[in-house]
């Protein structure tokens, strides 16, 4: 086999192209679910919570006198603590959507009529004729 056909064979499995489809709309739904946490739930729970922002708590490592962390990080070095805790915050509500999304797949999987398990073939006669020759061998 050559080296092009081998290749082309490769290419044109449907595990490789299932696996460029995934890839493409997990980086589509992955900015749906970004734009999700830091453009609707998290407003909600900075709201909910007095107007709490985290991404400007920060400690100066230089000696920086700014007050956002934009203006700190342009000073010097910080530790930008605040960012860890919203980074953090974002994976914690995005685990949980991702979670109650794959929970309603399954539960709609549990409910669907075609995808549930066919009846097991009969059994063949022949096998059957055995079954009783051995049963009555055992007698």
């Amino acid at each position: 086999m050559s080296f092009i056909s081998e290749f082309r064979e490769f290419a044109v499995k449907g595990n490789v192209i299932d696996l460029a489809v995934g890839v493409i709309i997990g980086g589509a739904f992955g900015k749906i679910v970004d734009s999700l946490v830091g453009d609707v739930i998290m407003p909600v729970i900075s709201k909910i919570f007095g107007g709490l922002d985290f991404s400007n708590y920060f400690i100066p490592l230089a000696g920086q006198t700014a007050t956002t962390l934009a203006d700190a990080k342009k000073e010097g070095a910080v530790l930008a603590y605040g960012s860890f805790i919203t980074v953090s915050l974002n994976f914690m509500i995005l685990a949980f959507v991702i979670f109650l999304m794959i929970k309603q797949i399954n539960r709609l999987k549990r409910d669907d009529p075609a995808a549930a398990p066919a009846e097991p073939a009969a059994t063949p006669e022949d096998i059957q004729l055995l079954r009783e020759i051995r049963d009555s061998l055992k007698r």
